[in-house]
């Protein structure tokens, strides 16, 4: 359904919007959205108009936000109006605007969260920082930084006080978070935190209740009225406190809508992700036993830094799935602690080409991002956010410095450490997340040196130098215009090819890395031969190698033959039977879980999950189905326990349990 010309629309609108309809209109509900399909047309005065009927022509007048923020700002034509059909249908036909935008320091942007990580499978948000993403559909402003990223969207927020324990007081200590761990909540936030009040945990029950009832349901009952019952308890939570909460329901909603509509690069798993950080996120908050820092914050906080030498890692492409553009530079420290500095803003693919060599906004700079991820910068009052995102405060002071080649100290660090501790540092700091148990942030940055294989269907496979363990490379963003991919099929074209890689893990796959740069190996033969300016690195997201930088010895075709892989225990594991089951309950409802549990497939679920030593998934997929087909009744046939809560939590208890044992898997394919 093309929606291009209608404006984002707030989440509480549309709530309100279909609160007043009457349950007769309720049910044509999502037959009058799919009418007003290609009906927009811009009127002279900048609104849009949807013209329904000779009496009936709904008004969207966007606010200068560019969204529908206030009920006054869509209006229609027909008798029945405000409380009639056609205007419920055209905001529900409107794509959902982001939360209230986060206020940010001078001279920075603000975009969406998104996820922590790029949209690496081109799909709406999932997770994540992101982002990017990475995703999946995309939630509130960035709290936490899918989806958003180590390429996320840059934060706001002034320069607060620091004292002992603090992230700025860390960071002069040398104690901030290394360049190659996951960002995780700050010793600041834990001290802040304080019990929840009454009405945030009122307020996350609300969420539990609505997100259960729309699980139980499935996409194919999860249509308008079921998504503005999560809308309205998602603008609940925003109001009582729980901004974090807000944007994982945001994310289940939008995560529906794509799914009803088979949007290309929808993926049912990012739906069921999205739905396990809801439902996880909520049932810790409505317990009362979580504090405020599980709530998250709409306004990115920022500390004194002091003094501080950082210099460039590489550029990294940020391009989300709501349309934000943009780069993100990683830095490293003295102290070896990672620093990013971010330039994101609505553009898309555009604004992503342009801002790899755009100005450095920050104290002043004479350096743009293309400079900045090969050179230094020394900063005076500098501002830094608990992910170590740096701030452009009028406060803020910065000279250019000389970079540093990755063999030289700090960045020769990151290369130094073996490549199971660092990959157990990343997995350590992945669970820390921001949705409850089983939720990730975005991964850190992880260097090894690798010796390349050849290409194995839409990756490259490596060996890590040393007899470390066979890894997969696969593009960080699949996006055709970006040379990510492109980059990637040069180097496996050349066997045997010494390479330094810097990358992001994905923590969804079994030894994958999603290289961000690569730059060749000191004192190895056969390695990459970059031109002097590249400082050594080139940025697969903006770089693009030639022929000429590769060597001569490496340039004969491949061996003909399979290139080995190396083991997948994820893949081998039979916990895709219950990632399916899940699915099946996300798609269809409660009721096709209570189907898949009927005959001899669940007897053979769980056999083959015993047998294989993973007794405790067996026994969830066993609970969960079981529960989908408890449907007690009375003498009359009448439900008697009709509430969702036992099955959401069924299902919720087989998804983290899921998550988990995967995640062990993970960990056991980079030893």
């Amino acid at each position: 359904m093309s929606t291009e010309l209608l404006p984002p629309v707030a989440p509480d609108v549309l709530a309100d919007a279909v609160e007043q309809l009457s349950a007769r209109l309720r049910k044509k509900l999502d037959a009058a959205i799919a009418a007003c399909a290609g009906l927009a047309a811009t009127a002279a005065d900048g609104s849009v108009e949807v013209r329904l009927g000779e009496d009936a022509t709904v008004t969207l007048r966007p606010g200068p936000s560019g969204a529908v923020t206030s009920v006054e700002q869509a209006v229609c034509s027909c008798l029945l109006a405000p409380r009639c059909l056609h205007r419920a249908a055209v905001l529900g036909a409107a794509p959902l605007a982001d939360g209230e935008d986060e206020g940010g320091e001078e001279g920075e942007s603000e975009a969406p969260d998104t996820d922590g990580a790029p949209d690496t499978d081109g799909a709406a948000a999932s997770r994540a920082p992101s982002g990017t993403d990475s995703g999946t559909a995309t939630g509130a402003p960035t709290a936490s930084g899918p989806g958003e990223l180590e390429a996320s969207p840059p934060g706001g927020g002034g320069a607060a006080s620091t004292g002992p324990g603090t992230p700025a007081e860390a960071a002069r200590s040398g104690r901030r978070r290394p360049a190659d761990a996951a960002p995780s909540r700050g010793d600041a936030g834990a001290a802040a935190s304080v019990a929840l009040t009454a009405a945030q945990v009122g307020a996350a029950g609300a969420l539990w209740d609505a997100a259960a009832e729309a699980l139980s349901a499935g996409v194919g009952a999860g249509g308008a009225v079921m998504q503005a019952e999560l809308l309205r308890a998602a603008h609940t939570a925003r109001l009582a406190g729980l901004p974090r909460a807000e944007a994982a329901a945001l994310r289940v909603v939008r995560g529906l809508r794509a799914a009803r509509e088979r949007s290309q690069g929808q993926r049912l798993g990012d739906l069921a992700e999205a739905f396990r950080e809801l439902l996880a996120g909520a049932a810790l908050l409505a317990s009362g036993s979580a504090d405020t820092g599980a709530a998250g914050s709409t306004r990115r906080v920022y500390e004194q830094g002091g003094s501080l030498r950082v210099y460039g890692l590489c550029r990294e492409p940020v391009l989300s799935a709501t349309g934000y553009g943009g780069v993100t530079t990683h830095l490293i420290g003295t102290d070896g602690a990672g620093y990013t500095v971010s330039d994101v803003r609505p553009g898309g693919l555009a604004r992503v080409k342009g801002a790899g060599s755009a100005s450095v906004a920050l104290g002043g700079a004479v350096l743009d991002h293309a400079g900045l991820a090969r050179g230094g910068l020394r900063i005076v009052g500098a501002t830094v956010s608990e992910d170590g995102r740096l701030g452009a405060g009028r406060g803020v002071g910065a000279t250019p410095l000389r970079g540093v080649d990755w063999s030289e100290e700090p960045a020769a660090a990151l290369f130094a450490r073996p490549v199971r501790e660092a990959m157990a540092t990343v997995l350590a700091h992945a669970g820390d997340g921001v949705g409850g148990p089983g939720t990730t942030a975005a991964p850190g940055l992880l260097g090894c040196d690798v010796e390349v294989i050849g290409a194995a269907g839409d990756c490259v496979v490596v060996r890590v130098a040393g007899e470390g363990p066979l890894l997969r490379l696969r593009a960080a963003h699949p996006h055709p215009e970006l040379p990510h991919a492109a980059n990637l099929r040069r180097v496996a074209e050349h066997p045997g090819l010494a390479l330094r890689v810097l990358g992001r893990p994905d923590l969804d796959r079994a030894a994958t890395l999603r290289p961000l740069a690569v730059g060749p190996v000191p004192g190895a033969a056969a390695t990459l031969r970059l031109p002097d300016e590249w400082k050594g690195r080139a940025d697969l997201g903006y770089d693009r190698l030639q022929g000429e930088h590769f060597p001569r010895a490496t340039t004969e075709a491949p061996a003909i033959g399979p290139v080995p892989t190396g083991p997948d225990p994820l893949a081998d594991a039979p916990l895709w039977r219950v990632r399916r089951l899940l699915e099946t309950g996300v798609a269809g409802g409660r009721r096709a879980v209570a189907e898949s549990g009927r005959g001899t497939d669940a007897a053979s679920l769980v056999a083959r999950l015993t047998r294989a030593g993973l007794g405790g998934a067996a026994h969830l997929a066993q609970a969960l189905t079981a529960e989908a087909g408890r449907r007690p009744r009375d003498a009359f046939g009448r439900l008697t326990d009709a509430s969702a809560d036992a099955y959401a939590r069924a299902w919720l208890a087989s998804a983290v349990h899921l998550a988990a044992a995967e995640r062990a898997l993970v960990a056991a394919s980079w030893s």
